[in-house]
């Protein structure tokens, strides 16, 4: 019977298997799933009212399955007390007797301000006429009348004489100075130095006065070696009485020496000595023209060898390149011209040279033709340089020419 009835069952489980009906393995199996499904179902619910009793009575923290994230919170500076709020102290109360009430600032009006905008008025005043007096005091030596003469009478020129002009405007702008002012005009022979001093000297004597114009002629005031100690006992003498009288008539003295490459060692010494005496003011505010003919061979060279360049390029190189070179020869020559600015006249050329015999003959009454003046001019000698001609003697001959005719 056992067998029978297990071979029954081997017959029925291949019949079910045949007829697709689930076996007993099979259900076995789907109940074991069910009641793991309903495990976790009472583990989460149990779960779930752990969680909420815990977060009734905030006894249990909720925990939680997710990774743990460190952070700083909770954690104080000094250890395990949090900071202590610092108190504030209060500020002790203003108080006022009690038979007064308080009274609020009021802006006063300073006096200081005013006497503050009258002194900048009063200095405002002062300078607009300090300017003014400048301007006046210059109006005083006709230097726009200078001017018109040293173009209508110097020629070739034009550089010399504007430098010229702006020292001495500069110089006779104020009266009080803290030294002389020292010009030494330079140049070849024929070129206008003379005749440059002749037409200052001139000048300032119709506008400051003869008495405080002193010309000195080194070959007419001092032509024998032995005189030199009286001669520059004469020219202290007389610079003194000049200096004296300008001081008095609050003017400045003009002292023009001329053929100064022939003046002595002590009466260069002397005039060194002029210039830098500060025993008293009225020897500061004066000026002094020294022309010569020093240095004139290297002013002729350098002219020469840039006469490809334009006139202005060449003279305004001229001063520039050729004035420090001329100013350390003469250094060594005398420290007198240590102390003076330099004005270098340049080489004349041919159409110079006709203008100084159109005004020669115009002053000797000639009427100046054209190509009379051109063969006259065509006689003097010239340097024949890059297509210019560059007179040898200047304008020297031209006053023998004319005596001539």
């Amino acid at each position: 019977m056992g067998d029978a009835s297990v071979r029954l069952t081997e017959e029925e489980v291949e019949d079910c298997k045949e007829n697709g009906a689930p076996t007993f393995s099979q259900f076995s199996s789907q109940v074991r799933t069910m009641m793991r499904i309903r495990q976790k179902y009472q583990a989460m619910k149990k779960r779930r009212m752990e969680l909420a009793v815990a977060a009734s009575t905030h006894t249990i923290a909720p925990q939680s399955r997710s990774p743990k994230i460190f952070t700083f919170e909770g954690i104080s500076a000094h250890g395990s007390n949090p900071p202590r709020k610092r108190k504030r102290k209060k500020k002790a109360r203003v108080l006022f007797p009690s038979g007064s009430r308080k009274a609020v600032p009021t802006r006063e009006h300073s006096r200081a301000k005013n006497c503050l905008f009258l002194l900048c008025f009063i200095v405002f005043l002062q300078i607009y006429n300090a300017i003014e007096n400048l301007d006046d005091h210059v109006l005083k030596y006709d230097l726009e009348g200078l001017e018109r003469t040293l173009k209508r009478e110097v020629f070739g020129q034009q550089d010399a004489t504007e430098g010229l002009l702006g020292h001495l405007n500069d110089y006779l702008s104020t009266y009080v100075h803290s030294k002389p002012l020292v010009l030494s005009l330079h140049g070849p022979s024929g070129v206008g130095k003379s005749h440059l001093g002749r037409v200052l000297a001139q000048h300032f004597r119709s506008v400051v006065g003869e008495r405080l114009v002193l010309q000195y002629f080194v070959l007419h005031h001092c032509p024998n070696e032995e005189e030199t100690p009286r001669c520059a006992e004469n020219l202290l003498s007389q610079v003194y009485e000049v200096v004296t009288l300008a001081e008095e008539e609050e003017k400045i003295p003009i002292f023009i020496f001329d053929e100064v490459e022939h003046m002595s060692v002590k009466l260069l010494d002397t005039v060194h000595k002029l210039i830098l005496s500060r025993h008293s003011n009225e020897y500061l505010n004066a000026i002094y023209i020294l022309i010569s003919n020093l240095g004139h061979e290297d002013i002729t060279k350098f002219i020469l060898h840039n006469s490809s360049s334009t006139t202005i390029g060449h003279v305004r190189r001229l001063n520039l390149e050729l004035s420090p070179l001329l100013r350390n020869n003469l250094r060594r020559h005398h420290l007198l011209w240590k102390e003076a600015e330099f004005l270098l006249l340049t080489l004349l050329e041919k159409s110079h040279v006709m203008e100084c015999f159109v005004d020669e003959m115009s002053r000797e009454g000639f009427y100046p033709d054209r190509s009379h003046i051109e063969r006259l001019a065509e006689e003097l000698p010239y340097y024949s340089v890059g297509g210019r001609e560059f007179s040898r003697s200047g304008c020297k001959q031209v006053v023998a020419k004319v005596n001539l005719l």
